[in-house]
């Protein structure tokens, strides 16, 4: 099914033969360039002592506070075995701690530590200014097309 009739000029520099005409051409291209995106941030790491699994639970436990191993396996989309021994991983490392529930003492809340948070700092950081400078080869009207793009992008991971 089309997306759109291409007009006879790109404002984004790509050539009009390369620009998706089907939903499932867009999908197939957004998923590749979004997955290249993806492995270069990854490859600017600071500290490859963490899994990408470890450092994706430390940054939703920043985000979302304290949480049961259950709940923040669901959020992870890992199962909870899985969750158990990532966390085990990172309390060992003193980046996590556990508490009891602050309403149910039968369960069990992780916590990142001051320790976690340094590291997930570092590595925003880092990743951060990476990103921050290759945004600086684009032009003015590249980098507004991508910040027009991004809240439907947040939709997208929403879903």
């Amino acid at each position: 099914m089309p997306i759109e009739k291409p007009a006879s000029s790109s404002t984004s520099g790509t050539p009009l033969a390369a620009q998706p005409r089907t939903q499932a051409s867009l999908a197939s291209s957004l998923r590749m360039a979004i997955g290249r995106l993806n492995r270069r941030l990854r490859n600017e790491r600071e500290d490859d002592s963490l899994t990408l699994n470890q450092l994706s639970a430390l940054g939703a436990l920043e985000r979302l506070g304290p949480t049961p191993v259950g709940e923040l396996a669901a959020h992870e989309r890992v199962r909870p075995p899985s969750m158990t021994r990532i966390i085990s991983n990172l309390e060992e490392l003193g980046l996590v701690v556990r508490e009891p529930h602050p309403v149910d003492r039968r369960l069990a809340v992780v916590r990142i530590t001051e320790a976690g948070l340094g590291k997930t700092a570092a590595d925003r950081k880092r990743r951060n200014a990476w990103l921050a400078n290759q945004l600086r080869t684009l032009t003015p009207e590249e980098r507004k097309q991508l910040r027009d793009v991004l809240p439907i992008l947040e939709k997208l991971t929403r879903s």
